[in-house]
């Protein structure tokens, strides 16, 4: 029998803010936990890009977002249409299909290709992020709160939500909407196994935006949105990001408790309704924790932005019963860009021969949580790159880039300078990224070097095709 699939894909969420992680006591995810306990932890996962545009638009495809020219902010787009979507594959392989959450490939307009009914999903709610500075707000989304907020309306995110082609107001708070949402289409009278993925904007910042009573419940204090009447936008930012947000830590907390909550609901529903035994549900989320926004990637170096190991492996959860043995930890390379092909493989199509996608089916690996899968890893965002193996990583910044100097000034992020070879260590760290043995290891240097070019030069004649084949349509 097809498994029902649900993908459920988090913003910014810590390498370690996990409480089966035990790196901080006050991080509280016992519904995360029981999902890496009901099925397979994933410790090597990473994501395509330290960001979440590329990021997802990869994610959404299996085929790396460089293929189409895909890299950072600037140049991020949802795949062309010569590109399919997991959706539209699993729709057309007699899967229903639903999208629940944040929306941000690139500069996203309402009714492009972009948006979830344009790429394969029946049913869907979500917000387009990319018309307000890449976050929505947690609580208010209604053309009464556009007005309210004025020229902080973009800031903050608070238009109306999208259902389907049609806009609508949601005064609720999205993380517990999204679920409400997800469980509708679960619950269809529809004899179609189903694909549901939901997509938090849970925890990206602001994440003091919290119902009152969650405030109260947590001894918390309100905290103010933007307002362009009292302030300038970047002086205010400047006070709501680590180190200066006061009560930062918690308000992420408390958003991550939410949404671990909110998870844990979902997945009491499938249990309710005889489901949970065949369905195949992964968690994940989109790029590393966000330092500017009190996540934390413990025991890992950096944060989003940044191409260290904090930047791009995230925490990947996969349960299956039946399938995947409980309680059992892979420390094998594995991408975002595999779910395509597993997801596919689990819905009884394999990814047609000469079709683009560039992940590895783990379904082989689900009986053997020491089978290897990945050879090598490759992340590029034009001003820094990195190429991972089993026992290197070689990372590269340019020390000149203009993004690295306002990464350091905006979010107050340190991105690196120049070229770095770590060594693969035992640890769940994975790699000692607090040395730099480029020096002594020339020959590995070239080698990966080497091995990255060849990769960016596929990369960048496959962008060339797809823009001449579109030119040509």
């Amino acid at each position: 029998m097809r498994p029902n699939i649900v993908l459920i894909v988090s913003d910014d969420h810590g390498f370690g803010d996990l409480g089966f992680r035990g790196t901080d006591p006050a991080v509280s995810t016992p519904h995360l936990d029981r999902l890496a306990a009901d099925g397979r932890v994933y410790d090597n996962a990473y994501v395509t890009a330290p960001i979440c545009s590329p990021s997802r638009a990869g994610l959404l495809t299996g085929a790396h977002q460089a293929r189409w020219g895909a890299h950072w902010f600037t140049d991020s787009r949802v795949a062309p249409p010569q590109v399919p979507t997991l959706p539209e594959r699993l729709l057309e392989s007699g899967y229903r299909t639903g999208y629940f959450g944040k929306i941000h490939y690139g500069p996203d307009e309402p009714g492009s290709r972009a948006c979830p009914p344009r790429h394969g999903f029946e049913t869907s709610f979500y917000g387009l992020a990319a018309q307000s500075m890449g976050r929505l707000h947690y609580l208010h989304h209604s053309r009464a709160h556009e007005e309210a907020y004025g020229e902080a309306a973009r800031a903050h995110g608070v238009s109306p939500m999208w259902e389907g082609e049609e806009q609508v107001d949601c005064e609720r708070h999205l993380t517990e909407e999204f679920i409400d949402r997800a469980i509708g289409v679960i619950d269809q009278p529809d004899e179609r196994p189903f694909f549901a993925m939901v997509a938090f904007n849970a925890v990206h910042n602001f994440t003091w935006q919290l119902p009152q009573h969650e405030l109260d419940a947590r001894g918390l204090p309100q905290h103010p949105d933007f307002d362009a009447d009292v302030s300038e936008y970047l002086d205010w930012y400047d006070g709501a990001v680590e180190p200066n947000l006061e009560n930062g830590r918690e308000y992420y907390l408390a958003q991550l408790e939410i949404m671990d909550r909110e998870i844990g609901r979902l997945r009491a529903h499938l249990e309710e309704r005889g489901l949970a035994e065949n369905t195949l549900l992964v968690y994940m989320t989109d790029n590393g924790g966000s330092h500017c926004n009190h996540g934390r990637n413990t025991p890992l170096q950096g944060s989003k932005y940044t191409l260290f190991e904090g930047g791009i492996r995230t925490p990947m959860l996969l349960s299956w019963p039946g399938v995947i043995e409980p309680g059992t930890v892979s420390s094998a390379l594995v991408s975002a860009l595999d779910l395509t092909p597993t997801f596919l493989a689990a819905a009884g199509r394999e990814a047609p021969a000469g079709e683009m996608c560039d992940g590895i089916d783990l379904r082989p690996s689900f009986a053997d949580p020491a089978a290897e899968v990945h050879d090598v890893l490759h992340h590029d965002t034009g001003f820094q790159w990195a190429v991972r193996t089993r026992d290197w990583k070689l990372r590269w910044v340019d020390p000149e880039a203009p993004e690295r100097q306002a990464l350091q000034q905006v979010e107050h992020t340190d991105i690196g300078a120049g070229l770095q070879l770590s060594p693969a260590t035992a640890t769940l760290a994975g790699l000692d990224e607090t040395v730099d043995l480029s020096a002594q290891h020339p020959e590995v240097v070239a080698e990966l070097t080497a091995c990255h070019e060849a990769w960016r030069t596929r990369m960048r004649e496959c962008a060339t095709a797809l823009a001449e084949g579109a030119a040509a349509g």
